[in-house]
């Protein structure tokens, strides 16, 4: 949350990426940060043990919503 915040704010477009266990935590940081409103893509929890095909799965749901959020501007 902090790199893509500070991208940002470097005018870089940058997309967070959190997993469903640290959605409260994302938006706790992005309102320290002074972006209350900051959008993020969220996966599914966890991605440690994730298969390669959950990964992927993962991956397309990340560049499913951060297509959106990246191109709302």
């Amino acid at each position: 949350m902090h790199d893509a915040v500070a991208a940002e704010r470097l005018g870089v477009p940058a997309l967070a990426v959190m997993t469903t266990q640290f959605v409260s935590a994302a938006e706790l940081m992005s309102r320290v940060l002074g972006l209350p409103e900051y959008e993020f893509a969220i996966i599914d929890h966890p991605v440690s043990s994730a298969t390669d095909a959950r990964l992927a799965e993962f991956a397309r749901t990340a560049m499913t919503q951060g297509e959106g959020l990246l191109l709302q501007n």
